[in-house]
Formats: C-alpha cells, structure tokens, sequence
C-alpha cells in the first residue's frame, strides 16, 4: 500500500491482525513508510537496495518521532545508501563518537597530563595544584571538546578580577599547554584549542616584570632572620642569596653534584630551566656553609626527611622569615636572585660573567663560538659578592659568614 501518509492517519491506525503486521509506504518519500505490529506499534521504516542487497532499517517510533522528524530521517538514510554507506554503520560511528567524547571529560585528560607531563617539570607540584584547584574543579565532568574560548575568557577574567593577575597569567598558561599536548596526542577528540586567538595581554595588559631587588638593611635583616630557622631552612636561604640560583635548584642539590674540594657545584642540564649544565664555583662562604651541614644516607643537601627527598613548604619557611623581619616590603625568594644579579653589577664584575654566574647562556654568536668556561672568572664574581654580603650582614668578621646554628 503506498498513499500520503499523514499525522491524522497515523493517529487513527488501526492494529495489524493478530500475528501479523501491515506495512504502508509514503507516496511523498520513496522507501519511506511505517510498520504496524498487532499490538498497534507504528514505526518509521526505509527499505532500499545496497550493493545488491536490500536494507531494512528502522527510524523510530510514533509517536515519540512526529512524522515530519520520520520523513527527515528517512531522508538522510537514503542519501547515506546513495553515498554507498549504511546508516546503521554511520550510526553505530556517531555513538561511538559520543562515547568517546564523553569518556575525554576535562577531568580524565587533565589527570593523565598531570602524570604524562606536569609531574615531570620542576614546577610540576604548584602546577598541578593550581589545574586541580581552578581547572578540574571547574570544567572537570565537560568533555573536554566542550570547553570553548567563551569558557577560556570567563575564566580568566574572574580570576582576574579576584584580584589575582599573576594567577591568571599562570592559568592561562596552563589551559593552553593542556590543550596543545591533548591535540598533539590526538586520542582525545581535540582538534582546535579554545586558547587560539586569545592573547592573554589583551585581557589583562601587559605583564609587569618584577623590579622588586632588597636593599642592603634588608640584607642585613634577612640573615640575621636566618639564625633562628636553623637546618635546613637557614643554610638553604643563605644559599640562595650567596650563589643567585633558582629555587628548587638550590632546594634539589644533591651531594653528588657538589665537589668540595675544588669548591665546584655543577647542576645538571635535567634541572636547568634552560637544559644546558650550569657549573658554578662556590664561594668560600658557601663551601663553609656545606661543609657544617649533616651529611645523610640520602642524596639531597636541604632535607627533613634524612635526605630522601628535597625541602619543601617554602610558603611556611617564608611565613616564618617575615614574621622574623616586621615592616620589610613584602618580598618573594625569587628576588634573592635579583638582588644577587643586581649587586654583580654593583661590582667590578663584567655583564656576561655576571650573567654566566646565575645560568643565563651567552646571545647569540657569542653562544656558538666562545667556548671559553669562564670557571675562574666565575670564582671571582661569586666572592666579591660573597665579600659584599659579608660587609653588609656581619661587618667586622672574618670567617666568610659559616657562623650558624644547626639543629
């Protein structure tokens, strides 16, 4: 039977015999029609040849699928089987694609890049903190492909307008490294990130570079603050201002990578920002220090725990330094390293030599050609401000600032 099939005549059909089922086809679209059981069941059907063999595939049902919703489904069915596809295999796709994409929530991929990537970094504590706390916790059950620069804005400009502009340069960082290293593995559905075209000056300004440098009572007041941390807080600050090295770079130094006998303390290109091996000789005042530190079964230099790992809970070492030195300008460990910088300058110390002291490689040409270690001049530089500091924090004495309580 083929005639116009119509709402009214569907919502008057009678059941097929018992036993049986009737079909009609729709003289409007060719192989469309409904399928009616005995138990008054209507349903949207195709029938049409494939690669010489006939198709039947089934719709939906009325009422849950109006007709107009059958016939357009009927027509995109017939142009899959003109195109050589079966829409039950174009289906079947599409379901597993949504499966898929709903098994890539921001949550799952976010956790793998945490263990794949972001434990890997120096940094990988903090920022595995800081994607837990305003990642996870904000898009964590979204797959991940739903996440758009709409989202990607808002989020950044809440933070923002928190008050927290550092933190929101460092998000935005984040967001956009996570997306870049899902697209790149390409099993997550990711295709295009939501940070592409987001300048994150534009919606914050420009980034300020920290001038922040202490001044030379703040030099003063900072070691004596020191003396009443004890190990391994107080020798791992006084290291950190004698040498101007990193943070965790001091934090991490292991006994191994110290030779205190020719007073060189070498830091691996595995934990240089830069990748490169950065040798530097230690000035007398700092092998002093090294040599009155326990020496452990493990291999880290500043430790709570017997040298197995690292020291750690900066924020609550910094807690206590300020508590030590009321009325300071507030101050970040970072800004030891720029003080250091800033008083090489101050010395007759030249720019690439002071430079060269805390890590930063040669521009340019000089990089490839000059192959010169500058070990000694080094060694010069490290002592005058190894001196300076002295002048500065114990005028008068002449043990290259070793006097400190360990305990």
């Amino acid at each position: 039977m083929k005639i116009m099939i119509t709402d009214r005549m569907l919502r008057a059909m009678k059941p097929a015999g018992a036993g049986t089922r009737k079909m009609i086809w729709d003289s409007a679209v060719p192989s469309f029609g409904v399928r009616v059981t005995d138990k008054g069941q209507v349903t949207f059907v195709i029938m049409r040849r494939l690669h010489g063999r006939l198709l039947r595939r089934t719709l939906g049902q009325y009422p849950v699928m109006s007709l107009a919703e059958g016939r357009a489904a009927a027509l995109e069915a017939l142009r899959d089987i003109a195109r050589g596809i079966d829409p039950r295999e174009r289906q079947a796709a599409q379901r597993h694609e949504e499966e898929q994409r709903r098994a890539h929530t921001f949550a799952a991929v976010a956790e793998e890049f945490i263990v794949r990537h972001v434990r890997k970094l120096r940094s990988g504590a903090n920022m595995e903190a800081a994607i837990r706390r305003e990642l996870i916790e904000r898009w964590g059950a979204r797959p991940g492909s739903d996440i758009s620069r709409r989202d990607v804005v808002e989020l950044i400009e809440e933070i923002s307008d928190s008050g927290r502009l550092a933190a929101a340069r460092k998000t935005f960082a984040h967001v956009s490294k996570f997306f870049s290293w899902a697209i790149a593995r390409g099993i997550y559905g990711l295709d295009v990130s939501p940070c592409a075209g987001v300048k994150p000056g534009s919606l914050l300004g420009a980034a300020a570079a920290r001038q922040r440098v202490l001044s030379e009572s703040e030099i003063k007041s900072l070691w004596e603050a020191t003396e009443g941390l004890g190990y391994p807080a107080a020798p791992f600050i006084r290291l950190l201002l004698l040498t101007g090295q990193r943070l965790r770079e001091v934090a991490e130094m292991s006994w191994d990578e110290v030779d205190i006998e020719k007073g060189i303390w070498t830091i691996p290109a595995s934990r240089m920002k830069g990748g490169i091996a950065h040798e530097v000789p230690l000035p007398q005042a700092a092998i002093g220090i090294l040599k009155s530190l326990p020496r452990w079964t493990g291999p880290h230099v500043f430790s709570t725990t017997g040298g197995r790992r690292p020291i750690s809970g900066f924020s609550k070492i910094k807690a206590r330094l300020d508590a030590a030195m009321p009325g300071t300008e507030a101050w970040r460990f970072h800004d030891l390293r720029r003080t250091m910088r800033t008083g090489l300058g101050g010395l007759p110390v030249p720019s690439n030599v002071a430079e060269l002291c805390i890590g930063h490689v040669q521009p340019g040409m000089h990089r490839v050609y000059d192959r010169h270690s500058y070990r000694d001049e080094k060694r010069r530089a490290f002592e005058l401000w190894a001196s300076r500091v002295e002048e500065i924090a114990e005028p008068g004495r002449t043990d290259n600032l070793v006097r400190l309580r360990i305990s």
